[in-house]
């Protein structure tokens, strides 16, 4: 319908950022499809952000959450996190990467020296 590029919702699971490239495909989307990806940045995102957005949170990187001490662990881990999916997928040749920073740009800086 025009579109020349397709930015997704965040997602922790590249997993389905995969799966949803394939649907597009096999539905005849061929535009690019940007992956949007949002460190983690407090526990109390492991409750809001799934209802607020109808995502799911990766059992693994909900447990490291968990076992932070305070919000400020829970960044490091979120960090830490997105800086593995990034690189995965930029392994995987997506056209570019999208991040949600919610306000918060400290995160997505620390992203983006430890990638580029």
């Amino acid at each position: 319908m025009g579109a020349q590029y397709i930015v997704t919702q965040m997602f922790f699971d590249n997993k389905k950022y995969f799966e949803f490239v394939d649907l597009c495909r096999e539905s005849g989307i061929n535009v690019p499809i940007i992956p949007g990806i949002k460190p983690l940045t407090g526990k109390a995102q492991l409750t809001v952000l799934p209802k607020t957005f109808n995502i799911d949170i990766p059992e693994a990187l909900s447990e490291e959450a968990d076992k932070c001490k305070d919000n400020k662990d829970v960044k490091e881990v979120g960090i830490q996190w997105a800086i593995e999916q990034s690189r995965e997928l930029m392994k995987s040749g997506v056209p570019t990467l999208h991040y949600y920073s919610m306000g918060k740009s400290d995160p997505i800086y620390r992203i983006a020296k430890a990638l580029f």
